[in-house]
């Protein structure tokens, strides 16, 4: 399964980047789950704590095209140790 982000995920689009997760979360089951942050220019503290959930939960692999998405990727894995 996919779940794509695009634009600034910040505020009220973290709260629909958790709503998305949670929907998804329910049908996910033993689906490998790919997070494609390539469309993101920025995320709020709360939305990479949601990746670090995310990640923890799952092992999810994070698509990063950029320097900052790779960052916010790491910072997610960081957080999960």
């Amino acid at each position: 399964m996919r779940l794509k982000l695009e634009g600034k995920v910040t505020g009220a689009g973290t709260k629909e980047f958790e709503r998305a997760w949670r929907t998804l979360e329910l049908s996910l089951d033993s689906k490998t789950l790919v997070v494609d942050l390539g469309g993101v220019i920025h995320m709020d503290s709360d939305a990479i704590r949601l990746l670090a959930e995310i990640y923890k939960k799952t092992g999810a692999q994070f698509v990063a095209d950029s320097p900052m998405t790779q960052y916010f990727a790491e910072e997610a894995q960081r957080q999960t140790n």
